[in-house]
């Protein structure tokens, strides 16, 4: 995808010759695969367009990149984390514990996760959150007890899908796609079918292992951790006729020519069914920024600033066109940008 040179006037943004001091002049970003494509796009064109070298972006998922932020305050770490999912509880201490006390949370926009199989393959047109929680998950409830998942075909299932081998390639657990697809499709499939209330009487009222219960996916062959990025699911789903992949929005509206993607609970997902809420699988976006590293790292607060303003994240900008959907309450994020609000939960 080509963009033309944007200019600095019509951003609104002037283009600063970085003079603070520091040993890395370069703003160093890593994390979620989802939003890498986004960032990517953004840095080239921040690097175009300022005096501001172009940042370096790596990819690694949310929670890698979330745990490289973490690490530290200085120049031998990185400055900015994409995410596919909010920070946790968690994260926020393991960084409070190494010196990362100040932290600007920046919601990106709008993601939706697709199912998607080959073009020509199997009619896999429609699903439910109960029909891939009943192929995929590890266990399920009989006649009051947990027994292994002995559903072997997509037909056993749901008599509506094809009767081919249940093959599903999901994301890893270090990606923050897979909180998404485990509590949205996962435990929401779960709680459909009827099967929480199950699992609660077999344990005893444990709420919080019942939904382990429902999100632990089995380990026969029948679901494939993908732990690299949507083109390592792309290529498996690419060999295998029967296989059905996880993958953002986006990556998807960009392969069209190779995959087909199936309705969720009736609803194509899409921009506009995302925007509105009608699409049941879809998630914010974010990047974190390590606030102690603006005014040390040049261009920092820049770059933010750059991949935020309405013509780069808005409803008309280089992202939307790529398949982000743009935050409704952009300007309100530009602010909190410009003031360096920190982040408080």
């Amino acid at each position: 995808m080509s963009f033309a040179k944007l200019s600095v006037s019509t951003l609104a943004i002037a283009a600063v010759t970085a003079t603070a001091a520091a040993a890395r002049d370069n703003v160093q970003v890593a994390g979620s695969s989802t939003v890498l494509p986004y960032a990517s796009i953004v840095a080239e064109a921040f690097g175009e367009n300022t005096d501001f070298p172009t940042p370096v972006v790596e990819s690694g998922g949310s929670s890698a990149g979330l745990a490289r932020f973490c690490e530290g305050v200085g120049e031998n770490t990185i400055d900015v984390a994409n995410a596919s999912r909010a920070i946790k509880d968690k994260e926020i201490v393991a960084c409070a514990e190494n010196g990362v006390t100040d932290i600007i949370e920046v919601r990106i926009g709008y993601d939706g996760i697709v199912f998607a199989s080959q073009l020509n393959g199997p009619a896999y047109n429609a699903f439910e959150p109960s029909d891939i929680y009943s192929a995929l998950a590890a266990e399920l409830p009989v006649d009051g007890a947990m027994v292994a998942n002995a559903n072997a075909q997509w037909a056993d299932v749901n008599a509506d899908l094809p009767a081919e081998d249940i093959l599903a390639f999901i994301p890893g657990t270090k990606h923050g796609t897979r909180e998404v697809f485990e509590e949205k499709v996962l435990l929401q499939g779960c709680e459909d079918t009827g099967a929480f209330d199950a699992i609660m009487e077999i344990n005893g009222g444990d709420e919080d292992a019942a939904e382990a219960a429902c999100m632990s996916v089995r380990t026969d062959g029948s679901s494939v951790d993908i732990d690299g990025d949507y083109t390592e699911t792309l290529a498996r789903v690419d060999s295998n006729a029967n296989g059905i992949g996880v993958f953002g929005l986006a990556f998807y509206e960009n392969n069209t020519d190779a995959l087909k993607v199936a309705t969720m609970s009736g609803v194509v997902p899409s921009t506009e069914s995302i925007s509105t809420g009608e699409y049941p699988v879809s998630r914010p976006l974010y990047f974190y920024i390590k606030a102690a590293h603006i005014g040390v790292i040049p261009g920092l607060k820049e770059y933010a600033q750059f991949f935020m303003a309405d013509e780069i994240a808005g409803s008309e900008g280089p992202l939307a066109e790529y398949g982000l959907v743009a935050d409704p309450e952009l300007a309100a994020t530009q602010s909190m940008i410009d003031e360096e609000k920190l982040f408080a939960r």
